[in-house]
Order: C-alpha cells, then structure tokens, then sequence
C-alpha cells in the first residue's frame, strides 16, 4: 500500500471491499488497517468504532462496554484509555457500498487492565478449544493478515527528474543547451567535428554523473521496514477448533486466538497472557521497551489502563522472546495495530519529517543566491555589449535601420555560457562528498560507523545528545559493585567490588581477608550453586548465558575466590590455558562435592528462589542444605538468624535488622538492586530428602509450598548490583560540558536507577536537585507544549533525564528540542528507538547489542557501542566542517576570480580569453585535488571548548566575504591583465623577454574594439610560434580568434597558479602562513602537486591541447605567469593581518 497523507489512510470493511478494492493486485483480505500519527504528538488509533470521524477521547472518556452478541462486528471493537496519556486513536476512510467513503475511528482494548475471563469474553476466545474457523475468517476479513505494511518506493523516472530539480544544475543543463545550438549554427571553421562539441558534451558529462549519484544515493531502499518484518516469528504453536496446530504460519493469527509460548519462542503478536504453564514465565523485550534483563511476567490484571508498556506485566509483545518458562496467550492486535506496527508507522511519519543538514541548507541558500547573480551578470553583460551586435540610426528622435550582427550575438551567447560556467563550482559536490567520505574513514577507526554522509557535517553542530542509558552509558553487563555482612551482631561490614564486565579478572572485591573468612565461603558458595546462569567467551569477550543477574553472582565468586592459596593460583593458570573452558574455576570448587537435589522456582509472590542440595558427597557429614537468594526486603522478613563473619550463627535481632536494612537503603538508593543471600539447614521433612521418590517430593511440586519451605532463614550477606557506568563515559560527558552540548537520558529503567547513574557519570552533581531535572515518560507527556519546550528549553537549560519511556516520547522530546533550533543526536539500540532515531538530526544506533531495525533507521553506528564515541565523532564532525569552510571558501573565492575575469573581459570589449571547456578543467579537475587536500587540515587545538555553531551559521561572514571578493577582483585583474599583456607587449615586461614567440602587438583601442577589425585598413599580423607549432594568419582578424590562443593559455596558467597559491591561503581562515605554514598540511603540498601536473599535462600533450584550445608556454613565459600570480599571498596576508588586528580589539566579527 502506498504511502499517503493522513486522510488518505484507509481500512475497508468486509463487505465493501468484496464488492470494491482500489488494490487489485492484492487480495481484499490483506488491505489491513494502518496506524498514523496525527499532527498532535501521541495520538495513535487502534480498533474499531462505527460512526463519523470523533474527536480523540482522553483517560477521562468512559470505558464503554461491548455486547458480546456483536461478535467481531465493529462495535464490538469498544474505545478504552490507551497506554499513554493521549487516547489511542486512529482515524481510517472505509469504501461504504455506494462506493463512496465514510470514517470510522480506533481504539484499543485495555486487556491488560481486564481480568482474563473478561479479555476471553471480549474477543469471543475459547480458551480451552480455541477459535472457530468460521470465527477466524470474519475476524481476518476485519484486521487483516498479521504482517507489516511496507509503502510504495518511489518509481525511477520521478527520482531522474527530481535531479533537475537544483538551479545550479538548471543553469548547467540552460548553458550545455546554448553551447549545443551554437556548434550547430556557428557559421567559421575554427572548430570542426567533435571539437566543436566539447564544451557542451563535457558539461552534458556533468549534470550526467551528478543524476547518476543523486539517483543511487536517493534509490537504496530503506531497510528499516525489512528489519522490523524479520522480528516477526515465521511460526506459532495455536489452539483452534479444539486442536493444537504446531506449526501455523504467524500471518495468520487474529485477535482471539489462543496461542501457546514456550522458552526460545519468539512472540508473533501482541498477547494477553491467561495461564502460567511454569512456575516463572520471563520475556526479553529490551529490544522494545529498553529494560536491560528479561522481565517477569503474571497473568494479574493491572489497575492501570494508562500504564507504560513496561507496567503491562500481563501482556507479550511482538518481536520479544520467551526466556524461560511456558504460558498459553489470548492474541489481542495483529500486524500493523502491535505495538512492533506502531513503530512503523512512526518510522514512516519520522522519515517525512527530514530536516536538510545545516550543510545542505547553506549549498542551497548558496545555489539559490548564486542562480541570482549569474542571471543577473548575463543580463549585465548583454546591455553592456548591446552595440556590438545590435545598431541603429536616429531620425526625428527614433531609431531607423537597425541592424542585427548574428555571428557578434552568437559570441556573446558564448561569453554567457562562460560565465555561467565560471560562476558556478561545478567541483563542489565532488569535493563536498569525498571530504566527508575522508573523514567517514577517519571515524571508522575511532569505532563510529557512518551510514550517511551528510550526518558527519551535521556532528559539527550537535547541541545536544540524548542518549540511552543501557548499553550506552553503561556496559549492559550487571555487576556486583558492593557486599555487606555482619560482621558482629551490632556492626556491618562492607566491600567494594570493581570490575564492570563479565571477564572474571576484570576487577576484584577490595580489602577482603587474604584467607576468605567462614561468612565470605558461605557466600561463595550460595551464590555459585543457586544459579542457573553461565558464562563464556564469545568473539573475544566474556558475555551471559541465562540470566544477567545471576551471571553477575557468577563473576563476583570469581573475585572472591576460594580459601587455597595454591588452588587460586592453579584456578588462574587453568583459566589461562584454557579460556573458554576454564572460566568458572572457582564456582567450581564450591560445586564439588555437592549435589543438586530440586530448585525452587523463583515467582513473583515470595521474589526468591533456593536450591536443595546435599553437601559433603561420599562422607560420614553429608547433609542436606537450602540455599536462598532474592529480593533483600523479602528474604530478610523470613530470615529468624544472621551468620557472622567467623561463621557462628547468631538471633536475628531488632538491632540486627535495622542495621542490615540501613545497608539496604544505602545501596538501593546508589540506584544498586538489592540481593539477598540466605541458607537454612534445619530442614524438617526435607532434612534426608534424596529425589523424587521421597514422600516429601510432592510438597516440591505444589509452589504455594515455597514460602514455608523458605521460612526461618539465616541472613549470610547483601549483595548490591547494577548495568554499572562505562569507565570512559565520566570524562566525555565533561568534554561536553566544556563544548557546550547538553546530554538528556532517555531509558526505560526506572527514575531511582536512572537518577544514580547519571549523579555517576557526572550527568548531575552528587547534591543537585532534580525536581526540574528528572521525570518520568508519563509525567512528561502530561505538560502542556508549552511546559514541555519551558522544561527543556527554558532560561536554565541543562541536562534531563526521563525514565520509564516509550517510543512516543522520546519522538517528543526531539521534536521539542528542535523546535528550539537545537541539533539532536539520538542513540539507541532497540526497535522502540527506530522512530526516534530517524526523527533526530543525527541517529547514532549500538553496534553490538543494537537490533537491525535501529542500524536501518539510523545515520551513524557505534561499533563499542560506547557514549565517549559520541564525543569523539562530534569532534572529528566540527574539525571537517571547519576544513569544508576552507576549501569551500577556497572554491568561492576562485569562482569570483573567473566571474571577475570574464565580466571585465566583456565590459572592456576584449575577446574572450578563457573559455568554458577551459573553466570546467580548472573548477572540476585543477581545483578539486587542493579542495579535497584542504579537508586533511589538523583540527584546532581548542575545537572542543568553543560552544556548538548555529545551525544557520553562515559560511562565509561579511568580513570573509570581503576578503575572498578582494582577493577574487585580483585574480580577475591578474587573469585579464596578462591576456591583454600579451597582446599589447612584445618586448620585456619587467626585464622578462615577451618577444620570442615573435607574436605582433596591437594597440588597446584595437583589442577593445576587435570586432571592427573587418573596417581597419593595412591591419596585418605576422605569424607567431607557439611550441612546435606555428599560427599563420591569411585573415589578419583571425588574430583575435583563433590568434588568441596564446593569450589565452596564459590567462588560464595564472588563474591555474594563483588558484593553487590562494589554497595555501586556506590553510587557515585568520591565520599568518608564517604561523601555519605550507608544511603543517602536506597532502595539501601534494595535491597542487598533482594538479600543476595536469596542468602541464593539457599543455604539453598535442591532442590534449587542441581539445582544450591551449598551447605550451615557454621559460619565459612562465616567469610572467608567476610575476602575474605571487602577488596574491601578500595581499591576503596583509587582509588577514588586518582582520586579526581588529578582531582582538573588538570592531570585527567574524
């Protein structure tokens, strides 16, 4: 289905579309209904309610009830509150059977806040048999197949002629047209054949290659949507018709299906979960909602209608997967009405809402002046030459017998061809591109991947960077960063755990007793062996099977080791030899000589899980043991005793408890998740249990027994994790304080977690109050506008975290801090950020934990997946804009030197001495390798202490462009000064002999009125040489034609060198050459090199040079052209001087 505007959105009902499909190619069934955003942020639409176009309803709009006598039909489909604060709506245009159109409006079903026989009841779902196949069918006709929508590209011919589109290229394609009609009817035999079409085939070449390269870079598909469809699972296992189908294709699911999960399943829609097979079921859908570990999930209904997708503990979401554990599911949105379709739409919406690269908007206001001045110098031009082509006679005060010269008329066609030619930069886009693609390389090697490359220029001006916490800020790997245990009955000690990775030997447990103490083994091993989890080496670094969490407890039995010396080392050397075997060698030790007998399952109830094993194997003191380990409060209300650090067991006392709580919450209020570790040994029935033929086992199988069982606990210690804070991400977000860009954190934890690790990384002071600093998504969303630009864009601004957010608020958030002019990078990794990410100016996607649809969506790829890589990516962009000023100041300055020479070569009459084969070699291929040459410019030593540039920043300030329009009059001068130099001298110019080539000197008043040369009695030339070749003239007027070709070659030398001279004046914008001199860039020194070497290729090569229409220069020669050109470095010298001088005393801005 094509992309359209926001009415053009349609869903058809299914009667209608029988009757009627505007989409012949497809069956009606899979015209399915698609999501659209409205003007207003978070308003979306889902359901179905019949009747005319309403209004969006709020929160406050009451919940109507469905008559479940109306099947599927569509009112049966009730408006409810949606997940946000806005009401879920949509509005859609349904086909009636008059084939007019008529609206209906969504809305969602708030299952998550029904109970599960209400949700069955709702969509007619047989929890037990499953949905009819009669029952199916009418709800497939209404919503479709469960697959994302994918709109229309845009066909080929539109994207050639979009590429016509730029006035810069109009004015190319107008002049190539002239140049084309002028070789047909150009009456001489100057040039003949091909040659006469060179000037009009070479610039046809250009605006070729420029539509071939705007045409790829515009036709690469846009994969997002692609990615978003490779979340979706293939197959489901589903209930219908009273039989389990194994294998359905998952498009065909509807809304009331019973569909069955089990772990490594990936869920095919989203889903309201009505039946635990397991005792925990647990889903990882970070990719969604940003929560870094796999969540627990309940079939309780929630009280809220309005919760956050990440509150909606009873609800499975599309593209997420089962980790663990089994449940039976009611299907409740299919296709584009999932919450995976709702990202879509937003990725659709964010892709119309492009913004132009500051870059891009000055190229184009440039283009848009410069079409302007050229159109107006052509028409200068022609009423300054008027006479020579048009003239009358004055009877009575009116003109009589007047007379048109067509072949003068035809010159003059030419010379506006030339200065069309001469003004624009044709090099520019070239030059432009491969900068950037330069320093995309140089980016690559600091880990920052870019997909697009006008994003690198865009960096430059980055103001702010709002980015994720997860992954970003921190390395997505928990870690135990605290212990504490009682170390006597009224005093606890504490441990400090470094290390941020899973790598067992990345950090270890300071100032622990060089002989672990009884308490610190009993730790060891509970949290060895009531653990689930894994760890292994994986492409070089260390990563977690199983749960996160469990895994930290893992590495953190590493750290503490085990009681042997000798065992510790030989642990280490194993570890060594055998990377990826050996990772685990200590919770090894603590595993021998123990077995497993039954776990219990951790559940939401109690928030603990244990395992029963039997200690001391194969000896006399073999016993059964119970060990425990979860939630803090939870464990330490069952807990009846405490171990102390020699390991005698003591009551637990009030005191005791208090102690144990203050540790507690200091921990949770560092943001850390507070695990607690227990054991009991007084195990009743369970004391000499051996397996599942005790009689006791039945007890295991029932899970409400579970708490009893783990009842009358001894406390052994507090352990405090987190995603803790990358070790480099300190110092970047102080390199952005000194380089005035604001960081806002958006991430799905929770605002007590989210708030810690930015007081950590430095985002916020330890003491700063964050009442204005810090909100949840909700609260946000809540603001009025007005509220919401006061908050991030008020007087004081600074950085902001919002917490528990979806993928609609972050899109608000962009889109209120570019209404205040500011430029945003966005980062991101799951899917719930491809909106976001193809909203902001800049989208910067993870490269590790980073899902295909985020890379698809986004600008530029984090291959550490490291915020300080953002830092150092915003550095290298403003160092490349900084040398795309040089060289584009370069460019201009030169174009205003051809323009400059060209006017004054047609306001003074002479014949025109460069021509525009020749003006396209010089912008094109002479200038091009200095442009490139200047982006190698070292970046300034204080780059990252000066605030972000405005985004309407100009290029080139007025003082700039005085200096470049000074130094472009004199490159016109000079380049139109030797031309007539050497018409007018055949003798010496400054002791330099001019008479060699045995050329003949004519007069000013002749070369400014050559074209009456026909009229001029005894005028004749003598023949001169030029190279190997000698120019005889037997019309003594073709002197100033074909005779200029000398003159000519030396107009073009000079404006070659004094171009090349005037690039090392770009070396730096304020700076002397004896402070930045030639040396400090040498590619630079290299790529004038090169270009003089072209030069002097077209010169000395034959066939070359009859194409280009010059002639080699000899010795003498050349030392004129340098003569000409070196007074250009002292005249900006001296400008630059000046401009330093009064910059410092404050009278000139930049």
């Amino acid at each position: 289905m094509a992309l359209r505007t926001p009415t053009q959105f349609a869903v058809s009902t299914t009667s209608a579309l029988r009757q009627i499909s505007p989409w012949p190619t497809r069956a009606a069934s899979s015209i399915r209904p698609r999501l659209h955003k409205f003007r207003y942020p978070g308003l979306y639409a889902f359901g179905i309610q019949r009747g005319g176009v309403s209004k969006a309803k709020t929160s406050a709009d009451v919940v109507e009830k469905s008559d479940s006598s109306a099947g599927t039909s569509p009112e049966s489909i009730v408006p409810a509150a949606g997940p946000h604060h806005e009401k879920e709506t949509k509005e859609a245009r349904v086909l009636g059977e008059n084939g007019h159109t008529r609206s209906t409006e969504f809305s969602v079903y708030p299952a998550w806040a029904r109970s599960v026989s209400e949700v069955a009841q709702q969509y007619e779902a047989d929890i037990k048999a499953g949905l009819t196949q009669l029952a199916v069918e009418k709800k497939r006709s209404l919503f479709g197949w469960n697959e994302l929508d994918k709109p229309d590209q845009k066909p080929l011919w539109k994207l050639v002629l979009e590429q016509f589109q730029d006035p810069l290229v109009q004015i190319l394609l107008a002049a190539a047209g002239v140049s084309f009609v002028l070789a047909f009817t150009e009456g001489d035999n100057v040039e003949t054949g091909l040659q006469a079409f060179t000037e009009p085939l070479v610039i046809l070449a250009i605006i070729i290659l420029n539509s071939v390269i705007g045409v790829w870079q515009e036709s690469k598909a846009e994969n997002s949507l692609q990615a978003l469809k490779d979340l979706q699972s293939d197959n489901t296992r589903v209930l219908r018709g009273g039989k389990e189908i194994p294998d359905l294709p998952a498009r065909e699911l509807v809304p009331g299906d019973v569909v069955k999960l089990r772990a490594g399943d990936r869920v095919s829609a989203d889903m309201r979960i009505i039946q635990l097979n397991s005792g925990t079921v647990r889903i990882q859908q970070a990719s969604l909602t940003g929560e870094s570990s796999p969540v627990l999930k309940q079939i309780d209904a929630v009280g809220d209608e309005e919760i956050e997708l990440q509150g909606k503990e009873n609800m499975v979401f599309a593209g997420t997967t089962v980790t663990n554990g089994s449940c039976a599911c009611i299907v409740t949105s299919t296709g584009m009405l999932t919450e995976i379709g709702k990202i879509q739409s937003q990725i659709l919406d964010a892709s119309l809402e492009t913004y132009d690269t500051p870059l891009t908007r000055k190229l184009d206001e440039f283009a848009s002046t410069l079409t302007k001045v050229v159109g107006g110098v052509c028409v200068l031009v022609w009423l300054v030459n008027y006479k020579y082509f048009v003239s009358w006679e004055t009877v009575n005060g009116f003109p009589t017998s007047i007379t048109f010269n067509f072949e003068q008329a035809i010159y003059y066609f030419k010379v506006a061809v030339a200065l069309a030619v001469a003004a624009i930069p044709e090099g520019l886009p070239a030059v432009v591109t491969t900068c950037l693609a330069l320093g995309t390389r140089r980016m690559a090697q600091e880990n920052a991947i870019v997909r697009k490359l006008p994003s690198v220029e865009t960096l430059g001006c980055t103001s702010v960077i709002c980015s994720d916490k997860t992954g970003t800020l921190t390395t997505n790997q928990m870690s135990v960063v605290r212990i504490a245990t009682m170390d006597s009955v009224d005093h606890v000690r504490s441990y400090e755990v470094t290390g941020t990775t899973y790598d067992p030997d990345d950090g270890e447990v300071k100032g622990i007793p060089e002989s672990l103490d009884a308490n610190l083994r009993c730790l060891g091993e509970i949290c060895s062996l009531c653990n689930e989890a894994g760890i292994q080496l994986k492409n070089g670094s260390y990563c977690a099977v199983g749960m996160p969490t469990e895994a930290a407890l893992l590495v953190l039995v590493e750290k503490l080791n085990v009681p042997d010396k000798e065992l510790r080392k030989k642990i280490k050397a194993a570890r060594l030899a055998k990377v990826e075997t050996e990772v685990l060698g200590a919770c090894k030790y603590w595993g021998q000589n123990v077995s497993s007998l039954a776990t219990l399952e951790f559940d939401r109830s109690r928030k603990s899980m244990s395992v029963l094993v039997k200690e001391n194997l194969g000896t006399e003191g073999s016993k059964n043991k119970l060990l425990v380990k979860g939630a803090a409060e939870c464990i330490l209300e069952r807990c009846s005793s405490v171990q102390l650090k020699d390991g005698t067991v003591v009551p637990l006392t009030p005191s005791s408890r208090e102690f144990i709580m203050a540790s507690v919450d200091t921990m949770a209020s560092k943001g850390l998740r507070v695990l607690a570790c227990a054991f009991k040994t007084e195990l009743g029935v369970f004391q000499d249990y051996d397996g599942s033929s005790h009689p006791s086992h039945q007890m295991l199988l029932e899970p409400e027994n579970y708490f009893n069982i783990e009842s009358q606990l001894t406390f052994v210690a507090l352990s405090g994790l987190q995603d803790p804070p990358r070790k480099e991400v300190k110092s970047a977000i102080e390199n952005c304080r000194k380089a005035g860009i604001r960081v806002v954190v958006i991430t799905g934890d929770n605002k007590t977690t989210a708030e810690a690790i930015c007081r950590e990384v430095g985002i916020f002071e330890a003491d700063e109050d964050l009442k204005e600093r810090s909100l949840a998504g909700r609260e946000f969303m809540r603001l009025s506008q007005t509220d919401r630009r006061s908050l991030l864009l008020g007087a004081c601004k600074g950085n902001f975290v919002v917490s528990r957010a979806e993928p609609i608020h972050k899109q608000e958030i962009v889109r209120v801090l570019q209404s205040g002019g500011e430029v945003v990078a966005m980062t991101g990794d799951g899917v719930n950020d491809a909106p976001a990410l193809k909203l902001a100016d800049i989208g910067v996607a993870m490269g590790i934990t980073g899902t295909e649809v985020a890379k698809e969506a986004c600008d530029m790829v984090l291959a550490d997946d490291n915020f300080a890589t953002i830092v150092l990516a915003v550095k290298e962009g403003r160092s490349i804009y900084d040398n795309m000023k040089a060289f584009i100041r370069y460019l201009i300055s030169s174009n205003i030197g051809e323009v400059v020479s060209i006017f004054l070569t047609a306001l003074l009459g002479f014949p025109q001495g460069l021509i525009p084969v020749q003006l396209l070699w010089v912008n094109l291929v002479t200038d091009g390798a200095p442009a490139t040459a200047l982006g190698f410019n070292e970046p300034d030593k204080g780059i990252m202490e000066r605030a972000p540039r405005p985004s309407d920043e100009s290029l080139v300030g007025n003082w700039t462009f005085f200096r470049f329009l000074t130094i472009g009059t004199y490159v016109g001068v000079a380049t139109t000064g030797i031309f007539v130099l050497w018409y007018l001298n055949n003798t010496t110019f400054l002791g330099i002999d001019m008479s060699r080539d045995g050329h003949t000197a004519v007069t000013l008043s002749q070369l400014s009125h050559w074209g009456e040369c026909p009229l001029w009695p005894d005028f004749s030339v003598t023949p001169y040489t030029a190279g190997s070749h000698t120019y005889d003239f037997a019309n003594a007027c073709d002197y100033f034609a074909a005779g200029k070709v000398k003159a000519s070659t030396l107009s073009m030398s000079a404006l070659v060198v004094m171009e090349m001279l005037n690039a090392l004046n770009a070396l730096s914008e304020n700076n002397s050459l004896l402070t930045v001199p030639p040396w400090a860039n040498k590619w630079l020194l290299v790529a004038i090199g090169v270009s003089m070497g072209l030069h002097f290729t077209i010169l000395y090569n034959p066939w070359l040079a009859d194409v280009f229409g010059v002639v080699p220069l000899s010795v003498e020669e050349w030392l004129v052209v340098l003569v000409v050109s070196l007074p250009i470095i002292p005249i900006d010298e001296a400008l630059k001087m000046w401009g330093r001088s009064h910059r410092k005393s404050g009278s000139l801005k930049p």
